[in-house]
């Protein structure tokens, strides 16, 4: 670092290099997998590692799904036999999925797109993410503690008091959702709060839409953001660049057609699927069921490796609203709470820079008491308050979508 734009001489090597490292790692890996992991000698049995030196040839290997990570847990808990030295933490997941977490500091890969953002050591970090049963603040706390910075542990809420310990601790930065930002400084600005030193952020989480990078903007404060999961942690980050995101090291990322293996061309939207070489939770082939396309060419900023639009997405139709994720079944919970109810579609928009949701339902009676009802069930299945429209039975496409998410992601 010392100065450098660049986190390490990793982002800056010739692509050919990056790429020849990994595919002569992956063999290695592989094989440590079907000699150590009961998980991995069942779903790599009958493959030669030395095989497996290309992209080709990875493609080949099956693709691990979330769905397949539920089932293996329950039959082999606590990870299903696909984790391997001892976790420093253990995280859960809607799923639930169980995620461990290496003791090597920085593991996640988070100092890298902090490192881009603009963040330095001896700085403090404002971290407003979650750090409760799921990982999501520790993943940034995690990068920031491996890049020589001091975390004051917000998480989310308490706006009113995050305002006071800003003006008082003077952090460098945020990093939390793109929209509670927002949240924070419109109180602070209320309260008559300086919150100044808030100059730079990282936000992930959620869709950093154009209008509100702007907004941001216009108020003093560069927002990047960064796409990573709690099982892989960070995937790809901006740089200063803003021409999608990069790539992190020491990661293989495919992007392939929407429920199979097979590798889309470049430009093509698809899943994104990624190889990860941590050797506390090796992940070979994952699928996040998240939507990306790869960029042609390298970043303007020099670093040499991938870009991906960045998120695009869902491809099992889950929506992020306001940083956590509503799937299809709870929608399916809803309607057996209701079943007087015909078909239902869940809308996500945006409204004044906030995620919002509008559940609508067939339904032969339309009354206040019903949709209050309804109402009440979509707060205590989805943990996310939002409107409910009935509409007359038969009104609604017959097409499959249960969540349509409306918001543009630009791209």
């Amino acid at each position: 670092m010392n100065g450098s734009p660049y986190f390490n001489d990793l982002e800056t090597r010739p692509a050919e290099e990056r790429e020849a490292q990994l595919f002569s790692e992956l063999p290695a890996l592989l094989a440590k997998l079907q000699s150590g992991m009961t998980g991995w000698q069942a779903r790599l049995a009958g493959i030669d590692p030395a095989s497996v030196g290309t992209r080709e040839a990875l493609a080949h290997l099956p693709v691990l799904r979330k769905s397949e990570l539920t089932e293996l847990q329950g039959r082999t808990p606590p990870f299903g036999g696909l984790a391997g030295s001892r976790p420093a933490r253990v995280f859960m997941s809607p799923g639930p999925i169980f995620e461990p977490q290496s003791p090597v500091s920085g593991a996640w890969g988070f100092a890298r797109a902090l490192y881009a953002a603009g963040f330095r050591q001896g700085e403090i970090l404002h971290n407003c993410f979650a750090y409760h049963m799921t990982p999501g603040g520790f993943l940034l706390d995690d990068g920031a503690r491996a890049l020589g910075m001091a975390v004051f542990p917000a998480g989310p809420g308490n706006t009113e008091l995050q305002v006071d310990a800003i003006a008082h601790l003077r952090p460098a930065g945020y990093t939390g959702t793109p929209d509670y930002l927002k949240i924070i400084l419109d109180k602070a600005a209320g309260l008559g709060r300086d919150v100044s030193s808030i100059k730079k952020a990282l936000v992930s989480g959620g869709a950093l839409f154009p209008s509100l990078r702007e907004e941001y903007r216009a108020r003093g404060v560069a927002v990047l953001q960064a796409y990573g999961t709690a099982d892989l942690g960070c995937i790809a980050y901006e740089s200063a660049a803003v021409e999608g995101m990069i790539i992190n090291e020491n990661m293989i990322v495919e992007i392939v057609r929407t429920g199979t293996g097979e590798p889309v061309a470049e430009g093509e939207v698809g899943e994104v699927v990624v190889t990860t070489f941590n050797e506390t939770y090796p992940l070979i082939r994952f699928a996040t069921a998240d939507l990306s396309a790869f960029m042609p060419g390298q970043s303007p900023c020099g670093r040499t490796n991938r870009r991906i639009k960045g998120w695009m997405g869902r491809a099992d139709q889950t929506a992020k609203v306001k940083g956590m994720f509503v799937h299809p079944s709870q929608i399916a919970e809803i309607a057996r709470r209701h079943p007087e109810l015909g078909r239902l579609r869940l809308t996500v928009g945006r409204e004044q820079e906030q995620d919002v949701m509008t559940l609508h339902a067939e339904s032969a009676v339309i009354d206040e008491g019903l949709r209050g009802k309804v109402a009440e069930s979509l707060a205590a299945v989805t943990k996310l308050k939002g409107a409910v429209n009935l509409v007359p039975q038969g009104s609604l496409p017959n097409d499959g979508k249960v969540i349509a998410d409306e918001r543009s992601y630009g791209g």
